[in-house]
């Protein structure tokens, strides 16, 4: 492609060289540079790409796209100077991809909790309806029934427009992705035509990368903001700052709640550990999630769904077949009665909502056991507050390792345990191998009670010094129970 077409809607200052190159591939990576490439320096969180131009250079790059020049050209060279080279690289992955977002219809969702649940339930809805649909999410990237590991919350613009290329390539009618707060931030979503946006709800998380909660509330809300009046903007009003969301977006304003006066309404008439009996917008409906939390993303998908005009009755019968995402409240019965339930919930309000739902649902002989760790090279701040609420709303905590990635994990369960109220600490111990902590859980519970194996969900590794081993609590839950046999 020229280099006049990838500059299409990307405000250039400076131009040195040739408008008319042509451009075999785009990189940020100076290390994937090939001959005839387009590389984009990028200030990232832990290098600065301007410090590889000459690298690029050497490698055959014919275009580079800068914030800064540089002090010596290279007459071969053609220098393209950005305001943003972050948002360009979004514009720039567009257009190479000749804006596949354009061509099928593309609906984000983001929050703290929920993105992936309601991304999933999105995807699996449609598929049932008879779609062919792409989905972009945490646990993995579909494209009907082929799926593409997924390593980020939300791909780079490169991946993520390649990816939609496939998809309309595939026939893809909608793609439900997950938008992050990061993938915002950093403009990784730039040039990408929505048609609708989806507010899940916004608590605590994220900090070490904003720095502040109204960072991380602005982040979610750019996200609105850009839309387009062509697209829905539907928010949980519930959430204190559902109304947020909306204040600046040209997107067509919708709501749903439980609470509150909403566009799209629902209640719980029944809860059991296989599935709910929901009331939404009037209709009875047996689904087979459980928890309020839940009930708020079955809720956001079926308000997604109107709004992308699908028939009532049918979206609400496709409702009561579909499962949720991997990982996510995922309940194993062993043979002596125990009931494991491994969830993604990594944050004080997600561990708390996960608890509160496993206690409504309980009888009072059950006890609640939970393993927990959190996450090293992340925000801090949670640490404590994630074990307080665990000690609150359980009778055991274990306190593990997650993934401690380069920080040590005793460490980290030392500012866990800096959350625990004085009353509570009888009831919490500390085993910093996970696979001993879920083997312990399992041991300290009689027929009928709940261990709750919380953090990591579908995550099937686990992160130390760099290093990614092998592990899956679910496995680890299914192999202690067969011993118990």
């Amino acid at each position: 492609m020229k280099l006049k077409e990838l500059l299409h809607a990307i405000p250039v200052r400076e131009l040195r060289g040739q408008l008319d190159v042509e451009v075999a591939s785009l990189c940020f990576d100076s290390r994937k540079v090939e001959a005839g490439s387009l590389f984009i320096a990028i200030y990232g969180t832990q290098v600065d790409g301007h410090q590889f131009l000459p690298k690029a250079i050497e490698l055959g790059a014919s275009v580079l796209v800068v914030q800064e020049l540089p002090v010596i050209f290279n007459e071969e060279v053609t220098y393209v100077l950005v305001d943003d080279t972050s948002y360009a690289l979004g514009i720039l992955a567009a257009n190479f991809y000749e804006n596949p977002s354009k061509e099928l219809k593309l609906v984000g969702v983001t929050g703290t909790n929920g993105k992936t649940t309601v991304a999933t339930l999105l995807f699996n809805l449609f598929d049932n309806l008879g779609y062919h649909v792409g989905l972009l999410s945490t646990v993995e990237n579909k494209i009907g029934d082929r799926i593409i590991p997924a390593t980020h919350t939300t791909p780079d613009p490169i991946a993520l427009n390649s990816l939609l290329r496939d998809m309309v390539s595939d026939g893809c009618d909608y793609c439900f992705m997950e938008v992050s707060s990061h993938a915002v931030a950093q403009q990784r979503i730039a040039g990408l035509r929505f048609a609708g946006g989806i507010f899940t709800n916004i608590t605590h998380d994220h900090l070490d990368f904003h720095g502040t909660f109204d960072h991380y509330i602005k982040a979610k809300k750019k996200f609105f903001d850009d839309l387009d009046r062509y697209a829905f903007a539907l928010t949980n009003i519930d959430d204190k700052n559902g109304a947020v969301m909306l204040q600046n977006t040209f997107a067509h304003k919708k709501t749903y709640g439980m609470h509150n006066m909403a566009e799209f309404k629902a209640k719980i008439i029944e809860s059991h550990f296989d599935g709910m009996l929901l009331s939404i917008d009037g209709h009875e409906v047996w689904v087979k999630l459980v928890g309020s939390f839940n009930a708020y993303n079955l809720l956001a998908v079926y308000g997604a769904a109107i709004l992308l005009e699908q028939e009532t009755l049918k979206v609400l019968t496709a409702l009561s077949e579909i499962h949720g995402a991997a990982g996510r409240f995922e309940p194993i019965q062993s043979n002596k009665g125990t009931i494991g339930i491994v969830d993604y919930a990594h944050t004080p309000d997600a561990v708390k909502n996960v608890l509160e739902t496993i206690r409504d649902l309980r009888k009072p002989s059950q006890q609640i056991i939970t393993v927990l760790g959190c996450g090293g090279d992340r925000d801090k701040t949670k640490r404590p507050e994630m074990a307080e609420v665990a000690a609150k709303l359980s009778d055991k905590v274990i306190i593990t390792s997650d993934n401690p990635r380069t920080e040590d994990p005793y460490q980290i369960i030392k500012d866990m345990e800096a959350g625990i109220p004085a009353g509570k600490k009888k009831n919490v111990f500390t085993i910093a191998d996970r696979k001993e902590a879920i083997k312990a859980a399992c041991h300290l519970a009689q027929a009928g009670d709940i261990v709750l194996v919380a953090g990591k969900g579908h995550e099937n590794y686990q992160e130390i010094q760099g290093v990614k081993h092998h592990f899956d609590d679910k496995e680890v839950l299914i192999e202690v129970f067969k011993e118990q046999q």
